[in-house]
């Protein structure tokens, strides 16, 4: 079920009006419920995987409570390994078996030996990544005993299952969400508005940023070898805020959705595009899964506190992983590559933790010096994303030699530019927006406390229509992340 569709417009209603006036009395039936629309939200796209879902749930559950239980430290590692195994195996073979058949039939060929071996007709069941790392954590946690396990399976089944993060995140954390199961929720008006409006921002950065930009970087991606340099920049740049659109909208509707329903998720992403070096950027985006790998690779492998090699090591592995969690092709591991590249130097020098403010922190307009710097620092993530959004590594090449060609200052060439120019407007309208909100949560936190009532309703109106306008106009665009 998409968020952006019909289904979704009328599935949310229901359960909301279930969840605050029909179930309200009893937490453990308002958990019931949550299980309940979550496994119909997540079966609405195909039933036969949630069976999935259920068995990784009462496996991590059952294990939990066995190595509470249990006081032998290798029986403990045991289970450990055993919930790590199953999780990374179930995902392993949906996600990466074909990817390394592949590699592995090629290998042999490049040899001058030759082998024959059928690719699998697997489906990717959606939301794979993402609730399989948000269960890991939590049977890591009860390892190390910096969590309690719950007695609660409805609780735990709800924390695994929550239908606004299940598919595309943020990755809770039980240490975060968990909890939120025992407590009875009271319905708060102002944090019910605050969703809404945060909802609003999603499916205006989903169906009017996203949506848009897909057009133009789709048709120029996939007829690069026919286009000049500056139409293939110009694609890099419609794909640079296609994924922002489509992935930090995607948060920004499921946070919100949550704040519906009386929970807080964590934040996502804190305005990456705003970063004034690689670092900062990475602080900034897909904040649940960088902070994952960090507490659970990177700082068990050693992170920064070793020597100068481990630190290198520590951290390709850490960026390289990331970009093969992305997906089974090379695009996404030389991604992750070449982020670590960006990334390591800084880290070298002790200068990866120079910009923790945000930019221009209190100021209407950014200062000169921060303006080059994120000027630079969107340049190379541009040009990263290139790899990200390639068929291939030879397309992402190609790609890139045909942006440093002769005709690089030529005219772009791009079928109906009037509307490249409004989607070119819809993005400023993004930068502007989210630049005076960038001190807060999200950009339109707060609006009501720092704009007058009849400005902010002529916006929320104008973003209103627009997305209603483009929502009902053009074909429903799944999202990027759904594929991870």
């Amino acid at each position: 079920m998409l968020f952006n569709s019909i289904d979704f417009a009328v599935f949310l209603p229901i359960v909301f009006l279930l969840y605050w006036f029909v179930t309200y009395r009893n937490l453990k039936i308002q958990n019931i419920l949550i299980v309940a629309a979550s496994y119909l939200f997540y079966g609405w796209w195909d039933w036969r995987f949630l069976s999935l879902i259920l068995f990784s749930t009462a496996l991590d559950y059952s294990i939990a409570l066995k190595l509470h239980n249990e006081g032998n430290n290798a029986k403990r590692k045991l289970l450990l390994w055993i919930s790590i195994l199953v999780n990374f195996g179930f995902l392993g073979f949906f996600k990466y078996y074909n990817f390394f058949l592949e590699n592995f039939v090629s290998a042999f060929s490049f040899f001058g030996n030759s082998i024959n071996a059928d690719r699998l007709n697997i489906i990717l069941p959606v939301g794979i990544s993402f609730y399989t790392f948000q269960t890991l954590s939590y049977t890591i946690d009860v390892y190390r005993k910096k969590l309690e396990p719950t007695n609660d399976f409805i609780a735990f089944a709800a924390f695994v299952s929550f239908f606004p993060q299940l598919v595309a995140g943020p990755i809770e954390r039980a240490t975060n969400l968990l909890p939120q199961f025992y407590k009875k929720r009271n319905f708060d008006y102002s944090q019910a508005a605050d969703g809404m409006r945060q909802i609003m921002w999603g499916l205006f950065k989903k169906v009017v940023i996203a949506d848009n930009c897909a057009i133009y970087a789709n048709s120029i991606f996939e007829n690069s070898a026919n286009l000049n340099g500056s139409t293939l920049l110009i694609g890099a740049l419609f794909f640079t805020f296609q994924i922002y659109g489509d992935f930090s909208g995607y948060s920004d509707i499921a946070i919100g959705t949550a704040r519906l329903f009386g929970f807080n998720l964590m934040q996502n992403f804190a305005f990456p595009y705003f970063s004034r070096d690689i670092a900062e950027f990475w602080r900034r985006w897909h904040i649940s899964l960088s902070t994952w790998f960090r507490d659970y690779v990177y700082i068990p492998l050693g992170g920064s506190k070793t020597n100068k090699w481990k630190i290198v090591r520590n951290t390709f592995i850490i960026f390289v992983v990331s970009g093969f969690w992305h997906g089974a092709e090379w695009t996404y591991v030389f991604w992750g590559f070449l982020n670590a590249v960006y990334f390591l130097p800084m880290l070298l020098l002790k200068r990866n933790r120079k910009n923790i403010e945000v930019a221009s922190k209190g100021k209407i307009l950014p200062t000169i010096s921060d303006s080059v710097k994120i000027f630079l620092t969107f340049l190379i993530t541009v040009f990263a994303w290139i790899f990200f959004r390639a068929e291939n590594m030879s397309h992402a090449f190609e790609y890139i030699s045909g942006i440093f060609n002769s005709d690089f200052f030529s005219v772009p060439t791009l079928k109906q530019p009037e509307y490249a120019i409004r989607t070119g407007s819809f993005i400023l309208v993004l930068l502007i927006t989210e630049w005076f909100g960038r001190e807060r949560l999200y950009a339109l936190a707060d609006l009501d406390q720092r704009w007058n009532i009849a400005l902010r309703y002529v916006f929320y109106y104008l973003v209103c229509v627009f997305v209603l306008y483009f929502a009902l106009g053009s074909q429903k665009v799944d999202f990027i992340y759904f594929q991870f």
